[in-house]
C-alpha cells in the first residue's frame, strides 16, 4: 500500500535541494545585471533570442502538459509555496510540543527561525537573477540602495509574512495556477477521488482532519482547494485497513476512474508540441557557437586612397566569448588577390564572458576595367574550437583607376 505522505516528503526534500543548487550550478537562471540566461549549463546572451524563446516555450508546455495529464500534482508535490508552508507549520507544531510549558518562548523561537530562514530563502531566490557571489557581497555590506539590495530586502519581508501568517491560504486565494488548472483539466485528468459504491464509509472524518487544505474530498474531486497531495488517501487507507477493507479514496484518471493513463487526441497534440519545442531547443543549442563573431563594413567612407597608391576599405568586428574558457579568433581573406588585412592584433584573444570590438583596414590595388566593386570573403577561425565562419563582403575602389 502506497504511503503518499512519505513519498511527498521525500520529493519535498529533493525539490528543496534542487532549489538550493540550481542558481549555483547555472542550470536554469536569469542573470539580469549581465543580461545572461543560463539553460542546462549553457550561458545564453540576451541577443540569442531564438534559443531563449525555445527554452521558455518548452518550459511553458511542460507546465501545460503536466496540468492536463496529472492535474495539480505539481501543487502537492513540487510547489515551493506548499513545501515551505508545510515546513513552517510543522516547525511551529514541533516547537510548541518541545516547549509546551512556555508558549511565549515557542512563539519567539518560531519567528526567530523563520526570520533567518526568510533571509536564506530570499538570497537563493534573488540568486536566480543576480550572480550569487555578487549577491553575497551585497548582503555582507547590507546593501539596500541598489535594485538587487532592495529586491532582496523586499523578498525577505514578503517571505517572512507569507510563511508566518499566510502559508496555505495563498493557494486558495491568489495563486493563479489553481484557477488555470480548473480550465485545463478534463474528463481524463488525474484526480483524487472518493469512491464508495458499497457504502463502506464509517464517517470517521480522518480524511478531513488530515487534509492540509481543510476540505472534505468526499464532496467533489474538483474543489479548487484540493492540491492532490494524497493525505486523505493515506488517512482513509489507515482507518479501513483496521477493518480489513480497501480505502475509498484514490488517484484515478478522470471521473470514470480509469486505472491507466488515457491517451487521447488532445494529449497526443500537446505531447507532439512539447516534443517539437524540445527538439527545437536541442537543435538550437547544438548549432550554437560558443564564440560569436560579427564583421561589418564601415561605409561612412566608401574608400580611402593611400599614399602608397593602394585603396583602403575600413571594417569593424565584434568577438564575444560566450564560453567558460579563453578563446581566440584568427581573421583571414579569400578571393581578393594581393590584398592585405591590416589588423593590429591577429589572432584576437577573448577571455571567458568578454566582448572585444575593434577596427581594421583592408588594402588592395585599385580595380581595373571599371570593376569598382569586388566581392570577397572574410574568414574567422575560432581556436581552440575548430569553428570557421565566412562573411561575404565587398571591396570598394574608385570608379576610375588612378
Amino acid at each position: 500500500m502506497a504511503n503518499w505522505h512519505s513519498l511527498r516528503k521525500r520529493i519535498h526534500l529533493l525539490c528543496f535541494l534542487i532549489f538550493l543548487a540550481l542558481p549555483f550550478l547555472n542550470v536554469m537562471r536569469f542573470d539580469i545585471p549581465r543580461q545572461r540566461f543560463y539553460c542546462f549549463g549553457y550561458e545564453l546572451w540576451i541577443n540569442e533570442f531564438g534559443i531563449i524563446f525555445f527554452a521558455l516555450m518548452f518550459l511553458m508546455f511542460v507546465v501545460l502538459v503536466a496540468s492536463v495529464i496529472v492535474g495539480r500534482i505539481y501543487c502537492g508535490y513540487l510547489c515551493p509555496q506548499m513545501i515551505f508552508s508545510e515546513a513552517a507549520a510543522t516547525l511551529r507544531l514541533r516547537l510548541r510540543r518541545w516547549l509546551k510549558p512556555r508558549e511565549g518562548l515557542a512563539t519567539a523561537a518560531f519567528y526567530a527561525i523563520l526570520a533567518l530562514a526568510s533571509v536564506i530563502l530570499a538570497f537563493i531566490f534573488i540568486a536566480y537573477f543576480v550572480e550569487p557571489r555578487d549577491l553575497a557581497r551585497r548582503l555582507a555590506g547590507f546593501d539596500i540602495h541598489t535594485a538587487a539590495g532592495i529586491s532582496g530586502a523586499s523578498v525577505t519581508l514578503l517571505t517572512f509574512l507569507d510563511f508566518a501568517f499566510v502559508r496555505l491560504r495563498f493557494c486558495t486565494t491568489v495563486c493563479p495556477y489553481g484557477y488555470l488548472q480548473g480550465m485545463l483539466s478534463d474528463g481524463n485528468t488525474l484526480l483524487v477521488q472518493y469512491h464508495d459504491t458499497h457504502k463502506d464509509c464509517i464517517e470517521c472524518r480522518k480524511c478531513v482532519r488530515d487534509c492540509p487544505m481543510d476540505i472534505d474530498i468526499r464532496k467533489s474531486p474538483f474543489q479548487i482547494e484540493c492540491v492532490h497531495c494524497g493525505e486523505c488517501i493515506d488517512a482513509c487507507n489507515t482507518i479501513l485497513a483496521k477493518l480489513k477493507k480497501p480505502g475509498l479514496i484514490r488517484y484515478s484518471w478522470g471521473l470514470e476512474g480509469k486505472p491507466h493513463f488515457p491517451f487521447d487526441a488532445k494529449r497526443a497534440v500537446l505531447l507532439a508540441v512539447l516534443v517539437f519545442y524540445a527538439a527545437g531547443l536541442f537543435t538550437a543549442l547544438s548549432m550554437r557557437h560558443a564564440v560569436l563573431v560579427r564583421v561589418s563594413a564601415d561605409r561612412s567612407t566608401l574608400y580611402r586612397a593611400g599614399a602608397d597608391g593602394r585603396i583602403y576599405n575600413h571594417f569593424r568586428y565584434t568577438v564575444a566569448n560566450r564560453s567558460r574558457k579563453p578563446s581566440a579568433v584568427v581573421f583571414s581573406m579569400q578571393q581578393l588577390p594581393g590584398a592585405t588585412l591590416l589588423l593590429p592584433v591577429n589572432p584576437v584573444a577573448v577571455k571567458p564572458g568578454e566582448t572585444v570590438q575593434g577596427e581594421f583596414d583592408i588594402a588592395a590595388a585599385p580595380a581595373r576595367h571599371g570593376d569598382f566593386v569586388t566581392h570577397f570573403n572574410i574568414l574567422a577561425n575560432t581556436i581552440p574550437d575548430p569553428v570557421r565562419e565566412t562573411f561575404p563582403m565587398t571591396f570598394i575602389s574608385p570608379t576610375e583607376a588612378p
